[in-house]
């Protein structure tokens, strides 16, 4: 916790952001500079509630980005992480100028530290330096950090008393006693001296966030930076107040001598302060050289602690593909960032000599324009942690205030801040030190030039780093039902949730397949890996079930032989690699299934039930870990039925075997991913949470998959998540009839006379004709070629079904009879006068089945 509130102060470095800003304040609002530091406090609490809600959610050192790209999308996240990098490059730069400023003047050097050349070159130093720390590991790093903010602290103590004491006993002629309309935000000039001098403000709060940076090396990452960061805004507050108080009582807010509004010392307000406040004496002399010292040391404490989170930031970007993968190798030995935090070093260098090449104008406004990009930054957090938690908000009163109001107002401040200030206030060509003619718009302040014009180079480059992921959620979308058929035999609803880090969308699906008999296949499946390659192979899978189905297989003997086209995939993918290893990333290795790869087919989840609404008798198969949750329509009775082991796709292993389940009508039935369960502590929790959100099995599907979404996953997930209910009917007694005929040839007359009569009796009688033929040619082969006991079913749904069962195992094949021969043309004939027919498989034997079109009904 200590740590944590070390590195959280260390970075905003207090000493260093009041010495750069409070001289701005100043001049902007005058006598009211500490009352506009402490306001500058509340978006600052605000926010840090974000964070900490945002935190305890999801732990990932991407902050920002990793949590506006769940809520809002990758592009949404890119930018937010953007806006980080934009802030924490630029003040790299400034720091490294400061530091090296200080440094010169600590020894004395003063026409050096006046020097664009030398300055440029120490704070290329310094980030060499300071990159080198942070490449060796956090714990060097938060050591040399505790140190360095003891000091600090101290020292502005030490000032803060020093200059009350002096304001009271022995005034200077800059001297004004402190008031209480200091504390009179309504005194402030104008609105937009309200609105740059709070701007400012929120610049001296930056960087109490970096303790959300490096979460995933702190104990307790779910509480610690949480608690830390709102411990270090509070602590924050009272040092700038007494501070900013204590500074203009003493110096005052005069544009002359040590006057706070003084334009020579605006950019550094201690320069001049500490000799005036400690006095010339030797022991004076030794607190003003500790004062310099005091801002050197905040200055390179805040640029070690920029580098931290910025290279964390840009670590978790590679994760999630939105920058070049190198950046996410991690040392062996330090366990830090290494492509992340050398890069952010080399960047920053560059940085600085570019915008020390102009002049030290641009440097200057470079400061103001990292407002722009905090405030967005920050915005986005507050907007993020309202939009992430918006299912859970109405579950508490603290959850409303803390995960809701409180960001949500927190963003909205932060938000007209950014608008405000870039289009009103830094727009004003005399504001700041540098003014840009832009085409169509005339002379602009160059703070907001270079603020927007940072950001905008983030969404040029937002299409690029976003279309790995847009591609891949549009294919997977794409493959998937767009929607699911209405069936006599189920109603059904389903939900997808893609994963929403970089280009993770995964393989999961689902489907509702019609097959004959009105008969209906539910199907739900889980692809390994993300990405591109994982949606083509869910669609390639989808399709496999969706004609193997067709075949009117068994489950067992389906996903056998998808089994088999997944094997052939894998093959496929393996040689199209040509010699040596196979290359990409591989999974986890599983004890149980050694070759499952995240690159390929293999390791394929699938579960897949077939349904018979005539006797309700549901056949079930599963390959892998899938669980199947059945709630009975009369006693509410939650089940998981123990369905027999299977492997998953692709990797071999013992054979796969079918369970029977008689469910009543009404019987609701849930099929979903391991994804659904993925934010429950355990399966078992997972489970105990879906049977309750789907307790209430009698109101509406579309409902109640939303129930169970929100109870399972309130925020945006990590894999892909699918779930497919389906409220089972049985075929009513009226929709069809069944009879036993002997195998003697003479039954075939009779049977025949039977069907003529049902015909009628539905109204059907333009269909007698053609009915009559088929059955007495189905029953007659039967009679011939199968054996009994034969059966003959007719089923009146969307088409007129006539099925003919026997004991026979062989199954009639169509053939083009020649004009010579005495038999074959009877199931061509068949095949002609029906929309459809085929031949499955039972327990006992086999069924042909015929459809019909239904004629349309009369009518005007």
């Amino acid at each position: 916790m200590f740590s944590s509130v070390v590195m959280a102060l260390a970075s905003t470095g207090p000493a260093y952001s009041l010495a750069a800003t409070l001289g701005v304040i100043v001049a902007g609002v005058g006598l009211q500079a500490p009352i506009i530091t402490m306001l500058a406090f509340v978006p600052m609490l605000l926010v840090a509630y974000a964070f900490r809600a945002l935190n305890a959610s999801n732990a990932d050192c991407g902050t920002t980005f990793t949590w506006a790209t769940r809520a809002f999308g990758p592009r949404t996240g890119w930018m937010g992480g953007w806006g980080l990098i934009v802030a924490n490059m630029l003040v790299m730069a400034n720091l490294a100028a400061i530091a090296a400023s200080y440094a010169f003047r600590l020894v004395g050097l003063d026409e050096m530290a006046e020097s664009r050349l030398w300055t440029t070159l120490a704070g290329i130093l310094c980030i060499v330096g300071l990159t080198a720390i942070c490449y060796a590991g956090i714990e060097i790093s938060a050591a040399i950090q505790r140190w360095l903010l003891c000091l600090e602290v101290a020292m502005l103590l030490v000032f803060a008393v020093a200059a009350l004491v002096k304001v009271y006993l022995n005034p200077p002629p800059t001297a004004i006693p402190v008031s209480a309309s200091w504390f009179n935000p309504f005194e402030v000039p104008s609105a937009q001296a309200l609105t740059s001098g709070v701007l400012a403000g929120v610049f001296i709060y930056w960087g109490w966030d970096t303790a959300f940076s490096v979460n995933e090396e702190t104990v307790d990452s779910n509480r610690v930076p949480g608690r830390a960061a709102v411990l270090s805004t509070v602590l924050l507050l009272l040092m700038y107040g007494l501070v900013s108080t204590s500074a203009q009582a003493f110096a005052g807010v005069g544009s002359t001598g040590i006057g706070l509004a003084n334009p020579d010392n605006v950019d550094d307000v201690f320069a001049g302060l500490g000799e005036a406040v400690f006095g010339s004496h030797q022991s004076g002399v030794v607190l003003s050289r500790l004062l310099i010292l005091m801002v050197l040391t905040s200055a390179l404490a805040s640029a070690q602690t920029t580098i931290l989170p910025l290279a964390r930031t840009v670590f978790s970007m590679a994760v999630h593909k939105a920058v070049p993968p190198r950046f996410a190798r991690v040392h062996r030995k330090y366990l830090t960032p290494t492509w992340g935090t050398v890069g952010t070093g080399a960047v920053s260098i560059a940085l600085l000599v570019l915008l020390s090449s102009f002049s030290r104008n641009v440097l200057a406004d470079s400061i103001d324009s990292i407002g722009l990009a905090i405030a967005f930054q920050y915005g986005l957090t507050g907007f993020a942690c309202v939009w992430y938690h918006r299912r859970v908000l109405t579950r508490s009163g603290r959850d409303l205030i803390f995960k809701g109001l409180l960001p949500g107002l927190g963003g909205l401040i932060m938000l007209v801040l950014f608008l405000y200030a870039a289009f009103v206030v830094y727009a004003e060509p005399g504001y700041g030190w540098t003014v840009v003619d832009l085409p169509l718009i005339g002379d602009t302040g160059g703070v907001t030039v270079l603020g927007l014009g940072a950001l905008l180079i983030g969404v040029l480059l937002m299409p690029v780093v976003t279309r790995g992921h847009t591609v891949a959620l549009k294919l997977q979308r794409g493959l998937l039902p767009r929607g699911l058929p209405q069936h006599v035999a189920v109603d059904s609803a389903s939900r997808y949730q893609p994963a929403d880090s970089g280009a993770g969308v995964g393989g999961d699906w689902y489907d509702v397949i019609p097959l004959s008999g009105t008969r209906v296949a539910l199907v739900v499946g889980d692809v390994l890996g993300h990405g591109l390659a994982a949606a083509a192979t869910m669609g390639r899978l989808r399709t496999g079930v969706r004609v193997l189905a067709r075949m009117d297989l068994s489950p067992d003997e389906l996903l056998s032989r998808l089994d088999d086209l997944v094997e052939q995939t894998a093959l496929e993918t393996t040689a199209g690699r040509g010699p040596g290893p196979p290359k990409g990333p591989e999974q986890p290795k599983d004890p149980k299934h050694p070759k499952v790869r995240a690159d390929g087919a293999r390791g394929v989840s699938c579960l897949y039930a077939m349904y018979d609404p005539v006797s309700g008798g549901c056949s079930l198969a599963r390959a892998g870990e899938s669980v199947l949750v059945v709630i009975d329509p009369g006693t509410g009775v939650v089940d998981h039925p123990k369905l027999p082991p299977g492997p998953p796709l692709g990797v071999g292993g013992p054979p796969y075997e079918s369970i029977e389940l008689k469910l009543a009508p009404g019987t609701l039935v849930a099929l979903f991913t391991g994804g659904l369960l993925q934010d429950s502590d355990s399966r078992a929790a997972g489970l105990a949470r879906l049977s309750h959100a789907l307790a209430d099995s009698r109101s509406p599907l579309e409902q109640l998959c939303d129930q169970a979404v929100d109870a399972l996953l309130p925020g945006p997930v990590d894999e892909d998540a699918t779930l497919l209910l389906a409220r089972t009917h049985l075929l009513d007694r009226s929709q069809f009839a069944q009879w036993d005929v002997s195998t003697d040839p003479e039954a075939v007359g009779t049977i025949r006379t039977a069907v003529s009569k049902q015909l009628r009796d539905w109204g059907l009688d333009d269909l007698e004709f053609t009915s009559q033929l088929i059955v007495s040619e189905l029953v007659t082969n039967a009679i011939r070629y199968g054996g009994g006991p034969i059966q003959v079913r007719l089923i009146r749904d969307r088409a007129l079904i006539c099925e003919v069962s026997d004991a026979g195992h062989t199954t009639p094949n169509l053939r083009h009879a020649a004009s010579d021969d005495e038999g074959g043309r009877g199931l061509f004939i068949i095949a002609q006068m029906t929309h459809h027919w085929g031949t499955r498989y039972t327990s006992t034997g086999k069924t042909l089945w015929t459809e019909q079109d239904l004629p349309p009904p009369e009518g005007p």
